[in-house]
């Protein structure tokens, strides 16, 4: 990311999502939501970098391993408990890095999630309380 379009983009996100947050607590809400959305992004892209292949993709068939559903997991960090769903593979044979297997804490994690997303949020005063909470 850094560039001037990845930019625009956070900033026309965030004024979107912005138009929906009334309280603290919704606030709280699309936090766990962006945490478990990128969480779950950047483990379904290590998979697919395990595996050789995108979800889907024909090059996949018949290669002995392949996607194998989804694992429930807990991850307590600073702004909470979040649900997410782990992708596995058929053969055990992948270890995620972004969250290890049998990690239960997102220890910095999540500032650094949120940081891509509150460049946008941090220029709209209204929010700038809740930001620095």
């Amino acid at each position: 990311m850094g560039t001037q379009l990845d930019q625009e983009k956070l900033k026309a996100m965030a004024t979107e999502l912005a138009k929906d947050i009334k309280s603290e607590k919704d606030l709280g809400a699309l936090t766990q939501q962006l945490v478990k959305l990128t969480v779950e992004t950047a483990l379904n892209a290590e998979l697919d970098e395990h595996l050789g292949y995108e979800k889907h993709a024909p090059e996949g068939r018949g290669t002995g391993n392949s996607r194998n559903g989804y694992s429930a997991k807990r991850l307590k960090g600073q702004h909470g408990e979040v649900a997410i769903e782990a992708p596995r593979d058929r053969d055990g044979s992948f270890e995620p890095q972004f969250v290890r297997k049998g990690q239960s804490r997102l220890t910095q994690m999540d500032d650094q999630i949120l940081a891509l997303y509150a460049k946008g949020l941090s220029t709209t005063v209204s929010f700038d309380r809740f930001l620095s909470v």
